[in-house]
């Protein structure tokens, strides 16, 4: 046994007969002996546990680089949980957009319906829930993100179209190659990689 663990069995120990040899002298006080002792016990329990790990993820904030100054941000918070491993559609969250310049442009909020992840590459798409772009709740979008670290890419189904409201009928987790580049100092996305059992 390692002496840590020695130590914290044998001060358990103590305690434990402190508080039997404290039982047959006070009535009433056995219980809260043996309730404190108890807690360090069920304290470690709770922590020991190991936490399962959600099997992908892909969240985070960047403004995209553009030489003409456009104001340009994707924001993520999608994850597929653990027990949904063996099906990608079952993934929750949001992820919003805006695209601004010179004042004009637009703005959307979409639900994730689907998410894959491969190493530090991820491809979200979900259904537009709120826009101020006329035409484009309804739309399925696709977003692919390279977590690059300082140098993140970035891609987007409507990339050929030009907008989203221009897209055809999209299919689940379907985006671009991440061809943008995010304005240095912004990317700080997070792709946690899915595992699904083969």
């Amino acid at each position: 046994m390692k002496r840590r663990t020695k130590i914290v069995v044998l001060g358990s120990a103590l305690l434990l007969t402190a508080g039997v040899a404290s039982a047959a002298t006070a009535s009433d006080t056995p219980r809260q002996q043996a309730t404190a002792s108890d807690a360090p016990r069920q304290q470690a329990t709770a922590s020991d546990a190991p936490r399962q790990r959600e099997a992908a993820a892909l969240t985070g904030t960047a403004k995209l680089y553009r030489s003409a100054g456009d104001d340009i941000t994707f924001s993520f918070d999608a994850h597929l949980a653990a027990e949904d491993k063996a099906d990608p559609s079952k993934a929750t969250g949001t992820f919003e957009f805006s695209h601004y310049l010179s004042g004009e442009g637009a703005r959307a909020e979409v639900k994730v319906d689907c998410l894959l992840t491969g190493g530090k590459v991820a491809v979200v798409s979900g259904v537009i829930t709120d826009s101020d772009l006329p035409g484009a709740e309804g739309k399925r979008v696709g977003v692919t993100v390279h977590d690059l670290g300082r140098h993140d890419r970035l891609g987007y189904s409507w990339a050929a179209t030009g907008s989203p409201v221009d897209a055809k009928e999209l299919p689940k987790c379907v985006s671009s190659a991440p061809f943008e580049k995010v304005l240095k100092g912004t990317g700080d996305f997070t792709v946690v990689p899915w595992q699904p059992a083969l």
